[in-house]
């Protein structure tokens, strides 16, 4: 039997504009059709998750993710800032504490619409499917 371990990175920002933690593993997020987001993976394959991973997200002012959708169905907790969160065919408006369910193959995208970041963590699978191999969310990213 595998032995689990825990792991613990402590906050080491300023809530609620400067969120960090130990051990971060970052990146500014580099993607067509993306403006001004960095991307935190806080709990993913070196902390031994097995069924989720979880990322923290910025996004700067008047910023957006990419509109996307994918073959699984992940979660969202607005920690800060205010925005829109673009669901199917429809714009919802977004805020801290606010919490967004996203289905499987449900087109998507976040949009800061304030001066200040919208900051979000997102919840996703620890693995997937990806050109007919299971792998690992976090595995062959670059971060700096």
């Amino acid at each position: 039997m595998k032995k689990l371990k825990a792991t613990i990175h402590k906050f080491s920002g300023h809530w609620p504009l400067k969120l960090r933690w130990e051990n971060q593993r970052s990146r500014d997020y580099h993607a067509s059709h993306v403006s001004s987001v960095s991307e935190t993976w806080l709990i993913g394959k070196p902390e031994g998750a097995e069924n989720f991973a979880m990322r923290y997200y910025k996004v700067g002012e008047e910023g957006f993710s990419r509109k996307e959708q994918h073959p699984y169905d992940h979660g969202i907790l607005i920690l800060h800032g205010q925005g829109l969160v673009h669901l199917g065919d429809s714009d919802h408006p977004i805020s801290q504490g606010d919490v967004v369910y996203i289905p499987a193959d449900m087109e998507h995208q976040l949009i800061n619409t304030s001066q200040e970041p919208l900051g979000f963590l997102c919840i996703i699978p620890a693995r997937r499917e990806k050109n007919g191999a299971v792998v690992w969310a976090d595995e062959n990213i670059v971060f700096d």
